[in-house]
């Protein structure tokens, strides 16, 4: 058996253990498989890909920093305080959003973009607009005007100006790339959301299982969009060039 079969065997192996420990209310353990599900897909697309992009491998390798230093304060909570894991672990996230970011705006075309799309880019803007302020009023009962609410607001973003240029990005290609690109984000962000409605809200398991869920579909799609070459162009597009 090649290693691959055996990392995505042993990733699917942790997601059905982390749901057995979800639903039976476990949330430590739970927490805790939660946590190396993203390690362990980043370990198995270094594996499946001798020559892995350059900034995809950054975010990747960014986001299971981020997820193994909210494992660790579950660990160490006595000996370090918790704010020192919640900005640095955050600070890691941001970075990986913005590194991803970087990812998709680097193929793209702005005079095109701003030629083309504009009413794209009015109601992207007033959907980021809307989606951040639901986040935030969600959070703001929890959180005060302090540092904490401000690294709420700077996450929020970039994990937004991720969707929007995806979705610019597949408005722009129009190929199964930047279509995968544009559904992982899609996919975060609604595991985002609703994770949010979980540490915030109500703790349900079925609120946490819907969140680890949709982030791994999502890291699926974008580990897909990876092997697609950049070339891959759609008929009309070639039809029209």
């Amino acid at each position: 058996m090649s290693k691959s079969k055996i990392m995505v065997g042993l990733v699917l192996l942790v997601y059905i253990s982390f749901v057995a420990f979800q639903f039976n209310s476990s949330n430590y353990f739970a927490a805790s498989l939660d946590a190396i599900l993203l390690p362990l897909i980043t370990l198995t697309y270094f594996i499946n890909n001798p020559k892995p992009e350059l900034f995809f491998s950054l975010f990747l390798i960014c986001y299971s920093i981020a997820d193994l230093i909210g494992l660790s304060a579950k660990f160490d909570n006595d000996f370090i305080p918790y704010s020192y894991y919640y900005y640095i672990g955050n600070g890691v996230y941001i970075v990986a959003y913005l590194v991803l970011l970087v990812k998709i705006l680097r193929s793209l075309s702005f005079l095109h973009i701003i030629k083309n799309f504009k009413l794209h880019i009015i109601v992207l803007m007033g959907l980021n607009v809307y989606i951040a302020y639901v986040l935030q009023v969600i959070v703001n009962p929890y959180v005060e005007m302090t540092n904490e609410y401000f690294v709420e607001i700077i996450y929020n973003v970039s994990m937004l100006l991720v969707l929007s240029s995806s979705l610019l990005a597949y408005f722009y290609k129009d190929d199964r790339k930047s279509l995968f690109m544009f559904l992982g984000s899609l996919a975060i962000v609604f595991s985002e959301v609703i994770g949010v409605a979980y540490m915030y809200v109500d703790q349900q398991n079925l609120l946490n299982f819907i969140s680890t869920s949709l982030t791994l579909l999502a890291f699926y799609f974008y580990c897909q969009q990876s092997s697609f070459n950049n070339e891959e162009i759609n008929q009309f597009h070639q039809i029209n060039n």
